[in-house]
C-alpha cells in the first residue's frame, strides 16, 4: 500500500493522540486548557507529524513508538502559530478557517496557551519513565534545538527585524531555514533517535532531505500566498508582501521561485537514493509539500 493511502490514517491517528495528550477542558484552569485544545485540535494538514511517521516507516519504526514525537512536534508548531497570529507579531484574526486563538480567547490567554503548548510538547516527549531514556533524551534535544534561539524562535526574531527591509534571496533563505525549516528537520530526524545502530550516512541523508524540504515548504507557501491573493482580488502581491515581509516571489519573481522549489525538491529526492524503495513515504511527502494547492 503506498503512503498516499496511509496518510489520512496517520492524520486521524495523530488527532486522536493529541486529544489524549492534551489536558481536558474540564481540568483547572479550564479556560487555558480550552484555548489549548481549540488551537490544536480539528484542523491543519499535520505535515510535521506526517513527516515524522514517514521517516519512521523508512527506518522501520512502528508508529506507536512515534506517537509522542508526532504530538510533540505538532504542539510546538501550533504554539508558534498562536504566537505568530498575535497583534504584536503578524496580527492575524483567522487561522485554519476559524478565529485565531487570541481572537477567540483574548491576547493574554493566547500567549499563555502558546507557552503551555510548548512546555507540554517536552512533557509528552519525556514520557512516563517506562520507555528508553536515551531515545527520549535524543528526541528532546533535537526538538529543543529546532525550537529555540538557534531554530524556529530565532528565525521568528529575524523575521520581525526584517519587516520593511530589502533582503537578498540568500538572507531570506537563511531566515527561513531557521523559522520554518528547523522544525521540519526535527520532524524527520526525531525518529532517528529510536534507531541505536543507525549508520551516520543514513542520518546525514535524512538531514539533507529535511533541509531541502524545509526551505521548499516555505517557498511553496509564499507562492500559494500570491496565487491565492490573485484568485481573490487580482492583486499580484500576497498578504505577506503587503505587510512588508520579504517573499520569494517578490525577490526572485514567481517563475524563479517555483524553479527554486523544484530544484530543492530534486535535491531532496536525490538524498533518499541510498534508501531505495523503502524511502517511498518521504518521497510522497516531498511531492505533497511541493505540489500542494493550499
Amino acid at each position: 500500500m503506498p503512503f498516499a493511502d496511509r496518510a489520512a490514517g496517520y492524520v486521524e491517528r495523530v488527532e486522536r493522540a493529541l486529544d489524549k495528550r492534551l489536558p481536558t477542558a474540564d481540568v483547572r484552569p479550564a479556560s487555558l486548557h480550552t484555548a489549548m485544545r481549540y488551537a490544536v485540535l480539528g484542523g491543519g494538514k499535520r505535515i510535521r507529524p506526517l513527516l515524522c511517521y514517514a521517516s519512521g516507516e523508512v527506518l522501520g519504526i512502528a508508529p506507536g513508538r512515534l506517537d509522542d514525537a508526532a504530538c510533540a512536534v505538532e504542539c510546538v508548531h501550533v504554539f508558534s502559530l498562536v504566537h505568530d497570529d498575535l497583534p504584536a507579531m503578524d496580527d492575524d484574526a483567522l487561522r485554519r478557517g476559524k478565529p485565531s486563538t487570541h481572537a477567540a480567547f483574548g491576547v493574554a490567554t493566547a500567549i499563555l496557551a502558546g507557552d503551555a503548548l510548548q512546555t507540554r510538547a517536552f512533557e509528552i516527549l519525556a514520557g512516563d519513565g517506562t520507555s528508553d531514556a536515551t531515545e527520549r533524551l535524543g528526541m528532546i534535544a533535537v526538538l529543543a534545538v529546532a525550537t529555540g534561539s538557534r531554530g524556529m524562535t530565532g528565525g521568528q526574531a529575524v523575521d520581525l527585524e526584517s519587516e520593511g527591509k530589502q533582503l537578498a534571496a540568500a538572507d531570506l533563505e537563511a531566515l527561513d531555514r531557521d523559522k520554518t525549516g528547523k522544525l521540519i528537520r526535527a520532524a524527520v530526524l526525531m525518529p532517528t533517535c529510536a534507531v541505536a545502530d543507525l549508520p551516520a550516512a543514513s542520518r546525514v541523508a535524512l538531514d539533507r532531505f529535511a533541509k531541502c524540504m524545509g526551505l521548499a515548504f516555505q517557498i511553496k507557501d509564499d507562492v500559494l500566498d500570491v496565487e491565492g491573493e490573485q484568485a481573490l482580488t487580482g492583486k499580484t502581491h500576497g498578504a505577506d508582501a503587503v505587510r512588508g515581509k520579504a517573499t520569494y516571489p517578490s525577490l526572485m519573481g514567481m517563475d524563479n521561485a517555483k524553479r527554486r522549489a523544484d530544484a530543492l525538491y530534486a535535491e531532496a529526492l536525490a538524498a533518499l537514493d541510498a534508501f531505495g524503495e523503502s524511502a517511498e513515504p518521504l518521497r510522497w511527502m516531498a511531492r505533497y509539500i511541493v505540489h500542494r494547492d493550499r
